[in-house]
Formats: C-alpha cells, sequence, structure tokens
C-alpha cells in the first residue's frame, strides 16, 4: 500500500469517526435528551446539565466531533483533488451531489458555533442567565438542534450516494 492510499484511509477513518458522533449525539439529543427533559423539574434539569454532567459532556463531544467532521471531510476531498469541483457544485453530477452534503455539513458546522452552543452555554449555566433567557435559549438551541436534525437526513443521503456511485 502506497503513502497516498493509506492517507485516504486514514482520512476516510477519521471523517467517519467524528461523523458517527456528531450525528450520532445530533440524534440523540433530538430523539432522547431533548424529549426527556420536558418531563423534568428545574431542579433535575439543573442537575442534567451540572458541571461534569453526561449532558455537558455530550455537548463537548458533539461541538467538536462537528469541527473534525468538516475539517477531515474538506481535507479528505482535497486529498482526492476533488475539493474545488465539490464546494463549487461542477464537475459530474454526483461530484454536484456531494458538494451539496458538504454544504449541508457546513451549514450544519455553522449552526452549531453560532446558535447551538452559545444558546446553550446559558442553558447549563456557563453563561449567568435569568430563567427566561434560559428558557428562551433553550428553546433557540432546540429549533437549530431540530433544523440541524432535519438537514443530516439528505446531507447524509447525498455523502452515500456519492459513495455508492450514484448520479
Amino acid at each position: 500500500m502506497d503513502g497516498a492510499l493509506l492517507g485516504e484511509y486514514v482520512l476516510l477513518w477519521l471523517h467517519l469517526l467524528f461523523g458517527f458522533t456528531w450525528i450520532g449525539l445530533l440524534y440523540y439529543f433530538n430523539l432522547v435528551q431533548i424529549p426527556s427533559l420536558k418531563n423534568l423539574s428545574p431542579e433535575a434539569k439543573a442537575e442534567v446539565f451540572k458541571e461534569g454532567s453526561i449532558a455537558r459532556t455530550a455537548l463537548l463531544y458533539f461541538r467538536w466531533a462537528a469541527v473534525g467532521t468538516v475539517l477531515v471531510g474538506l481535507a479528505l476531498l482535497g486529498h482526492r483533488g476533488l475539493l474545488v469541483q465539490a464546494l463549487t457544485l461542477s464537475g459530474p453530477t454526483n461530484l454536484r451531489g456531494l458538494g451539496v452534503g458538504c454544504w449541508l455539513g457546513i451549514v450544519m458546522l455553522f449552526n452549531v458555533w453560532a446558535f447551538i452552543w452559545p444558546n446553550q452555554k446559558k442553558v447549563v449555566g456557563i453563561i449567568p442567565a435569568t430563567a427566561e433567557e434560559k428558557a428562551a435559549a433553550g428553546r433557540t438551541a432546540m429549533l437549530v438542534s431540530r433544523t440541524n436534525f432535519m438537514l443530516s437526513i439528505p446531507m447524509l443521503f447525498f455523502m452515500e450516494a456519492y459513495s455508492h456511485g450514484l448520479n
């Protein structure tokens, strides 16, 4: 095995590792945690988000897995010489579809860092906020997270369609 192929395998492995972590946590938050929090008292919710909690650890992995997924995915495309074509939606049809998947991932990454995490910092108490501010921040984070959940479906479809050679 030559170095270029080994490099591609490493990048692909990292992209999948980060991607499964990111999207897995996105689905966990939207299908398990958010619905479960509705049934908790304010005191119990505070316990869920305290420092060192599972929820805070999951948020840490969630946001950095998003960064890793996108950066390694872009590096993988660069390694293959497809980055410009994918991001400009040019080239063969399947590469344009992959580009759509890339842009959806980039938008989702932006949502994580520009909307979800800044609002979650209020909800979990990293940034001081009143009860009303926490409620508003929680709603914003939830709505943007739901948006990412919905965007993940076509994003995953376009990524997989390309990898399966669909045109």
